[in-house]
């Protein structure tokens, strides 16, 4: 069966073939002379032992060699393969083409020189399939994965995920293992936040998957990399890079609508109220409070020559609580948008003023035992202080953000009527 995707999608459904529950797509770009060979070898495995009905579907990228003509002919000799043509490049937007419009239960990609070994297809999807789990990634840096590449590519890729763990709080290992597979119907609900089309398509998808709550499941798989792979790892670097600095900044200004996305698809924490994930919320806010005490320490030593030390205390700690309260409110606790931002700073400057009753009171103290303090001396009990008010900060923040998902959340735009019913009978 052939079809085409080009400004919309056309489907020509074929009623002898059963409806599948996987649909494993092969994205490709002039692929002629490796294409027959991957998706025999594919079909060969999915037809020895596996047990779910599956269709593999080529997703042409505007090749201009005779790689549609190849799959023409794949399709032709087997009823389970089909073709999708696209007239632009760019594996995310084939991969959309594809996903959006299955009939299947769960679907998936590979790359197609089948640098994964195909025995790992199966713990990928199982999971899906029974619904325990919602996106499935295979990684290459898992201990237990056996991976044969260059050091340049091995060097590449474990840097870039160590950026994404630092910038988006990534929680998953390998970004950009091409060995993916998800639920249709997250598919479909994810997709359309999904901006790009190219190859920050895997990244972007996983960091909503994981910010909405969703479980990803991780395999671990045996790789060897292809030497003949046309992939510019410079090129792709930087607009990776791009990428990763849109994300996070449509992140933390919430122009994606995660609050709404979550409510419908995403986990709740199992007591409400609690927030999940304390370990990194206390590695987050420690990082928020290192920048905090360095801006106070700056604002200190500014201010005190002109104001007197208990002056210049309280401003300075006014300035940084505030950006510290918003900035714990965005990166530690996750809060997005305007909802309730104004009562989070209020509560936030109560905790402020206990901040500076604690270092008010050690600037009294080491006045009183020793009235020739230096500024440095000052800043030294101040610090010390600070680090003591930081505990009670932590809890008091931890409360004020306890509870932080808007009620009668709306449906967003982009949603059918199915996402939109199911929000409103939440």
């Amino acid at each position: 069966m052939t079809e085409t995707a080009t400004a919309a999608y056309r489907a020509e459904p074929t009623a002898a073939v059963i409806t599948p529950v996987l649909d494993v797509v092969i994205p490709v770009y002039n692929e002629e002379s490796d294409l027959a060979v991957c998706v025999r070898r594919l079909r060969a495995h999915l037809g020895d032992g596996f047990p779910f009905p599956a269709r593999i579907t080529i997703a042409d990228n505007a090749s201009t060699d005779d790689t549609m003509r190849v799959a023409r002919d794949l399709a032709a000799e087997f009823d389970e393969v089909r073709v999708v043509h696209l007239d632009a490049k760019g594996r995310g937007r084939a991969l959309r083409a594809v996903w959006e419009h299955s009939d299947a239960q769960v679907v998936a990609y590979m790359d197609v020189d089948l640098s994964t070994d195909l025995n790992a297809l199966l713990p990928l999807v199982a999971p899906l399939i029974t619904g325990h789990s919602d996106v499935a990634i295979g990684t290459r840096l898992d201990a237990a994965s056996r991976v044969v590449r260059g050091p340049k590519r091995e060097f590449v890729s474990r840097c870039y995920n160590l950026i994404l763990r630092a910038s988006l709080r990534a929680g998953f290992s390998d970004a950009q293992c091409g060995f993916k597979a998800m639920r249709t119907e997250i598919a479909r609900r994810l997709l359309p936040l999904v901006e790009d089309g190219e190859w920050f398509f895997d990244t972007e998808l996983l960091v909503l998957a994981e910010r909405a709550g969703l479980r990803i499941h991780e395999v671990p798989v045996d790789w060897i990399d292809d030497p003949d792979s046309t992939v510019d790892i410079v090129d792709t670097a930087r607009k990776d890079l791009l990428g990763v600095w849109r994300l996070l900044r449509g992140l933390t200004t919430g122009a994606i609508p995660l609050e709404e996305l979550r409510a419908a698809v995403g986990r709740e924490p199992l007591v409400p109220g609690v927030p999940l994930g304390m370990v990194g919320q206390v590695a987050r806010f420690a990082i928020v409070g290192v920048c905090s005490t360095l801006a106070y320490a700056l604002l200190y030593l500014l201010i005190q020559p002109m104001a007197g030390p208990q002056v210049a205390n309280f401003a300075a700690l006014l300035l940084t609580a505030i950006g510290n309260t918003a900035a714990n409110r965005a990166f530690t606790f996750g809060v997005r948008g305007a909802h309730g931002v104004v009562a989070h700073q209020f509560q936030g400057l109560l905790i402020f003023a206990f901040g500076l009753v604690i270092t008010s009171g050690s600037l009294f103290a080491l006045h009183r035992l020793a009235p020739g303090a230096s500024v440095h001396l000052e800043l030294v009990a101040l610090v010390l202080a600070n680090l003591v008010a930081t505990v009670t900060r932590f809890v008091g923040l931890r409360w004020v953000f306890r509870d932080t998902a808007p009620t009668g959340a709306r449906p967003p735009a982009f949603a059918g009527p199915e996402f939109q019913r199911e929000v409103s009978d939440r």
